[in-house]
């Protein structure tokens, strides 16, 4: 395999269409949210609380409480990591992402970290960057 058409494999698990966010959001089931918040005013909150009221089984991983803040200590598979962290707070949570190995990682809106996509990305997990999960959902009727 030659290192261009490695790099369109990789280039193929960033998610970014308007189709490819609707399958992706068909198929997962069962969310890590990392950086989820106990503040109902919070995105952190909200967008987690409405996924979870349209059928997807929420798993929290607060990163500032004590209760569980390591992916690889969840147990059982994990649909999708949806992530609620400031973009330069993101590369030490890849490594942990990548061994537990989820579908899919999701930077909310306004939420972009290129190395981090793309080392996900070359580790086999679709990535979507900068978009909101409760805009998409609504928009694919959820």
């Amino acid at each position: 395999m030659t290192a261009e058409n490695d790099g369109a494999s990789w280039r193929d698990h960033l998610i970014e269409s308007p189709a490819q966010i609707k399958e992706l959001l068909e198929k997962t089931h069962r969310i890590a949210v990392l950086g989820i918040k106990p503040d109902e005013d919070q995105p952190a909150y909200y967008v987690p609380a409405h996924a979870e009221s349209v059928g997807y089984e929420i798993v929290p991983v607060p990163v500032y409480y004590k209760d569980l803040t390591v992916i690889m200590d969840i147990p059982g598979e994990i649909d999708m990591v949806n992530v609620f962290r400031r973009p330069k707070d993101i590369p030490p949570h890849v490594d942990d992402i990548i061994a537990k190995k989820p579908k899919s990682v999701w930077f909310q809106l306004g939420i972009r970290n290129d190395e981090a996509a793309e080392r996900l990305a070359r580790a086999g997990i679709d990535v979507v960057q900068d978009h909101c999960l409760l805009v998409e959902l609504r928009r694919i009727g959820k």
